[in-house]
């Protein structure tokens, strides 16, 4: 199966319970197993795992198979995006890895914040001793995490010139390249690589409000009312603020509607155009225009 087919992929999409069923999506085009195998082959010749989450949503955008494959590894976690996340709950985030042991730091990679720290942090944890100092005259660094979250980004800031690939859609680097980045430090960048499963449809509409897999998967009128819902909960005033809201309605339909209605996304005979409201509200998100917005805490895992 060649690089491409991003789209060999079946999906079971029933209506999620919120909207009464179940929603599986299943998902694991050939060049993700080929990116898993070639992560195994290079895991021995690492010194430390840099792993990457996106700060909105840490936990649904950690793929378990990349924490079973890196658990024995030297290993610290970057919290991307860091700029669009509700810098509260990312101070929370922080809190629970490094309380798990695991160095943590969050980033934005836009303004720079906290680039330079990282490569101190990876060389800090692997020349922990003065044996391995003696030992080690070359830190290798392996780059992974999901579709999306900011790989080539963060490479790109390390070595302050447009080296790997960077597109804002999910799949775009499709091999493993070693960068060098110092005298001592190599890194190796890898392709971003899903679970083949998403059996909770909150972990579904959340990677797809980010932008981590494609919209094809999903009906995103529904991921639109889930947003519409969260937003409703958590950050009422962001939507009161850009839509110009008085009054949150409590029917996540009523309210999408009502936002369309208020950007003016009308149809024929000024008919809401639901499909434009829904991109257009997603791509609000998306670009920060909303706000700074975080989907889970430490402590609604279960």
């Amino acid at each position: 199966m060649s690089a491409e087919a991003v789209l060999d992929l079946f999906i079971d999409n029933l209506p999620n319970p919120r909207y009464g069923g179940v929603m599986t999506i299943q998902w694991f085009p050939g060049h993700m197993a080929k990116a898993r195998r070639e992560l195994e082959e290079r895991l021995p010749k690492l010194d430390i795992v840099v792993e990457l989450l996106d700060a909105r949503l840490p936990f649904s955008s950690r793929n378990p198979m990349i924490d079973d494959l890196i658990a024995k590894k030297k290993r610290m976690i970057v919290l991307t995006k860091a700029d669009l996340a509700d810098p509260a709950i990312t101070s929370q985030w922080e809190t629970h890895f490094k309380d798990r042991g695991i160095a943590t730091i969050a980033l934005d990679i836009k303004s720079g914040t906290n680039v330079s720290r990282i490569t101190k942090m990876c060389k800090d944890i692997v020349l922990d001793t003065e044996q391995a100092k003696a030992r080690i005259k070359s830190i290798a660094v392996g780059i992974v995490g999901i579709p999306n979250v900011g790989k080539s980004s963060l490479i790109n800031a390390l070595v302050k010139r447009r080296r790997a690939n960077v597109e804002d859609r999910p799949a775009v680097t499709k091999r493993q390249q070693w960068i060098a980045l110092e005298h001592d430090v190599i890194l190796l960048d890898t392709p971003g690589i899903l679970w083949p499963r998403f059996e909770d449809e909150e972990v579904g509409f959340r990677l797809a409000l980010v932008g981590t897999i494609k919209e094809e998967l999903l009906d995103l009128e529904e991921v639109s009312l889930y947003l519409c819902e969260f937003l409703s909960a958590y950050y009422p005033t962001i939507i009161k603020k850009r839509y110009e809201l008085e009054e949150i309605p409590k029917e996540p339909e009523v309210l999408l509607e009502l936002i369309g209605k208020k950007r003016g996304c009308l149809g024929q005979r000024g008919v809401i155009d639901i499909e434009k409201t829904t991109r257009m509200l997603i791509r609000d998100l998306r670009a920060g225009k909303l706000g700074r917005v975080t989907f889970e805490t430490p402590g609604s895992l279960r």
